[in-house]
């Protein structure tokens, strides 16, 4: 993967990894065992500054971009798939801000979500209508300079410990009648619900908001009224396939990794399970199907960061790396046989985690179809395109250093390092 990343993905790899390993893996039986929401490590990976890796530096972000924010889940998500589900669904609550906020609400949160003072999220998914995003039934009426919000969302990622959700409610009828707000988590008529009972990713937070009566300020509005679909769509296409992808590569290393090292160390018939052909074959295929899904990933997220229209490219990424990873995850149980029921070795673990990836962003059918849509020719709007200018500024950072850089090399003032463009 040298092509898509550089020292600076590699730093940041090892940063994570080595907290992940530190921090995170002696705390996942424990989340494992309670499943509670786990709040300290969450705020902790928040405070590192890992949630605002796409923010701009002029926000106080770190500025790295879409492969970068990759590289960061994916090492969370080896480790444990419920912070790693945790980071991904923060970066949904950035996203909007980052594309649909004006400039006053990008100064006052930016900067609170890229130092980990606060935690946003996304909430656009209700019990009656599921990912029917235009079947919602929520509202939000104005009264003067204020909304008053009426509804329920659930299944929000980070729904319990977000400090300010960003909601999309029915201001009219149709297409044009949603419209996206920002809502603290402290105004008054807003509640937490039901965490739900999940299978898997134990210690992340993905439950219900409930609005009543809840008024918040006109200013509090995102983007124009009307422009909720909008927010929502673009979230879903340009962040979210992408970071669930991320999440479901990050598990599939697990799930190779501790099945390649239980086939080395398991012996039967008096060598080990590797040197036998059938489970050579399945941990050969396995290994292709992750290299398969890493390249799918971090060419989606190099392609974002460039500023080019890669919507399919998206789409694709989510679909390989949910589906291989599920595949894979079933032949590590084919290898480990009755020892993969067992929660020290972790493969049932992956398997419920890896199946929490399946439905959020659409499931692999909705992927299929939009790629079918592609083929044919009949797609529709490029949200990849249509937000690029936003979705690269890491890349135009790196673009400018090395036409520094070369610039010198030109005049001979300097020897200089030349550093190959990447995300």
């Amino acid at each position: 993967m040298d092509y898509f990343t550089d020292e600076r993905h590699e730093s940041l790899r090892a940063e994570v990894r080595e907290f992940a390993e530190k921090e995170v893996r002696p705390q996942v039986a424990r989340m494992e065992a309670d499943r509670q929401v786990e709040f300290e490590l969450a705020h902790e990976i928040a405070r590192r500054g890992w949630i605002g890796v796409t923010i701009p530096r002029e926000f106080g972000g770190l500025g790295l971009g879409h492969l970068a924010k990759t590289v960061i889940v994916e090492e969370l998500s080896r480790v444990s798939g419920a912070m790693g589900a945790m980071a991904q669904a923060s970066q949904l609550g950035v996203a909007k801000v980052i594309h649909f906020g004006n400039d006053t609400q990008r100064r006052h949160w930016l900067p609170r979500f890229a130092s980990g003072a606060a935690l946003p999220t996304i909430a656009v998914t209700e019990p009656e209508s599921g990912g029917h995003v235009l079947g919602m039934s929520g509202t939000a009426r104005r009264e003067g300079d204020e909304y008053v919000l009426n509804g329920r969302k659930w299944f929000v990622g980070n729904s319990h410990i977000g400090h300010v959700h960003g909601v999309v409610f029915r201001t009219g009828e149709g297409s044009k009648g949603l419209t996206a707000f920002l809502v603290e988590s402290d105004r008054p008529g807003f509640r937490t619900g039901t965490l739900g009972s999940q299978s898997g990713l134990h210690g992340f937070s993905f439950g219900e908001l409930i609005f009543e009566d809840c008024r918040i300020p006109a200013a509090n509005r995102l983007a124009a009224e009307g422009q909720g679909l909008d927010v929502a769509y673009s979230s879903s296409t340009l962040y979210g396939r992408l970071n669930l992808a991320a999440v479901a590569l990050g598990i599939h290393r697990a799930i190779v990794e501790d099945t390649a090292r239980f086939a080395e160390e398991r012996v039967m018939y008096g060598k080990p399970l590797s040197q036998l052909p059938n489970i050579a074959l399945k941990l050969g295929e396995m290994q292709s199907r992750l290299m398969t899904a890493k390249l799918a990933a971090y060419h989606a997220s190099h392609l974002l960061d460039h500023g080019r229209a890669c919507d399919a490219e998206l789409m694709n990424a989510k679909l390989i790396n949910t589906e291989y990873a599920l595949d894979s995850a079933r032949n590590a149980m084919e290898i480990h046989a009755a020892r993969g029921l067992q929660s020290d070795f972790h493969i049932e673990r992956y398997l419920r985690d890896a199946t929490h990836v399946y439905p959020p962003a659409g499931t692999s059918d909705v992927q299929r179809l939009r790629l079918g849509q592609v083929a044919a020719g009949t797609y529709g709007k490029q949200w990849s395109a249509e937000l690029a200018p936003l979705a690269s500024w890491a890349w135009t950072e790196l673009a400018e250093r090395e036409a520094r850089a070369e610039a010198q090399v030109q005049s001979g003032s300097a020897a200089v390092l030349h550093m190959p463009l990447a995300g």
